[in-house]
């Protein structure tokens, strides 16, 4: 089963889609050349970057609309399936949603209540729950939206029953680690534009330690206020995969951002820190798209992670102590002696606690062509509220 990148000739390709990407083998079509009577898409998002054009505010088609419209046009709307990759661990509810929108933007929480309370609140609230089954793609029956996350949200599912929850969608690109004799060696994607400003306590953590490992960094930027020196290298912009995969097999230990490279450090195996960057300064300082930490961290609870180790994961991921956890991190002090392994994801139905498996079972029910696409993503709702 190999995927298909289709774009017209006369249609340049978005910004960044040839960017530094370790692409699975796909061909890639200008014309449409059906070899079988149904078709399924994927897109991240497809409510905001396959949808079609609206006529109101913030209407616009997105990049891959004419892709997809083509597509269904070619194939009719009951034998294309459009699958929707939300964003990973980002299944709160229109009030939680709405207050870590706001909570991002500054808002201090102490003012957030008594905003909601109000009749405006009330009535941005409902607003935003307009808008976010709009850019979802809700009200399209044959788009199967996948929200992956560590666990089920019960509260979620209540609100959006058209969201399908499912578990992580893992590389399985990633082997486990080969450890080798040398000096340790730590590996930081250190994407975030803020990781720059924590650099300095990250390496006096490091130089606070006998034999400190040596700090490899990844950015896409150079840096300035952190000055050269021989226990660590910046690798700045693109590198080879192959490489990115060794470096950071063998490492010692993780430094890493966002989802991908969060979910990768977990398929590897042995300890990590996330850090996906902070807004503000001082008492004003908020972490950036905080989910994917917040709910692994919610996963672990109670499942005999050291409470220290959880408060060291979550304090350097909002940009505290981060010195001091450098240092226990790599000293092996307290819960860092034995990292732990993460439980597997949790409360999802039978067969929906891994994305990759589910997007395959709904693929290969597709092709036996016994549903239409809207009946088969209905099926595939109802199956993943159980």
């Amino acid at each position: 089963m190999r995927p298909i990148l289709f774009r017209p000739a006369h249609r340049p390709l978005p910004p960044e889609v040839d960017g530094p990407w370790d692409w699975p083998r796909l061909r890639r079509l200008t014309t449409l050349d059906p070899k079988a009577p149904r078709a399924v898409t994927i897109a991240p998002a497809w409510g905001i970057v396959a949808a079609p054009g609206r006529s109101e505010p913030l209407g616009r088609a997105g990049p891959w609309a004419e892709e997809a419209a083509a597509i269904e046009a070619r194939y009719g709307s009951g034998r294309t399936l459009h699958v929707s990759l939300e964003e990973f661990a980002r299944t709160l509810t229109t009030s939680d949603e709405t207050v870590e929108r706001l909570r991002e933007g500054g808002v201090r929480a102490r003012a957030l209540p008594a905003g909601r309370r109000s009749a405006e609140g009330r009535g941005e609230l409902a607003a935003y729950r307009r808008a976010y089954r709009t850019f979802r793609g809700f009200e399209r029956p044959n788009v199967l939206a996948l929200f992956a996350s560590f666990r089920f949200d019960r509260s979620f599912a209540r609100e959006h029953p058209e969201a399908v929850q499912v578990g992580p969608l893992w590389s399985r690109r990633t082997s486990r680690p080969v450890r080798s004799a040398a000096t340790a060696r730590w590996v930081w994607y250190a994407s975030p534009s803020s990781a720059e400003a924590i650099a300095p306590a990250v390496l006096a953590g490091l130089r606070h330690v006998p034999s400190s490992p040596h700090l490899w960094v990844r950015s896409p930027r150079p840096w300035s206020a952190v000055a050269a020196a021989p226990d660590w290298a910046l690798v700045v912009g693109p590198i080879p995969a192959r490489r990115w995969r060794r470096e950071f097999r063998e490492a010692s230990l993780r430094i890493v951002t966002g989802s991908r490279s969060l979910l990768e450090a977990l398929e590897v195996g042995g300890p990590f820190l996330y850090f996906n960057g902070v807004l503000g300064r001082g008492a004003a300082r908020r972490r950036h798209r905080p989910e994917k930490i917040v709910e692994l961290l919610r996963l672990v609870r109670g499942t005999g992670w050291p409470e220290d180790l959880r408060r060291d994961l979550g304090d350097f991921a909002r940009g505290r102590r981060v010195a001091e956890v450098v240092r226990r991190a790599a000293s092996g002090e307290g819960g860092w002696r034995r990292f732990p392994t993460p439980p597997p994801p949790a409360g999802f139905p039978p067969g929906f606690d891994d994305a990759g498996r589910l997007l395959l079972r709904v693929v290969r029910e597709f092709a036996r062509g016994r549903e239409r696409a809207e009946e088969l993503a209905d099926r595939f709702r109802r199956l993943s509220h159980r």
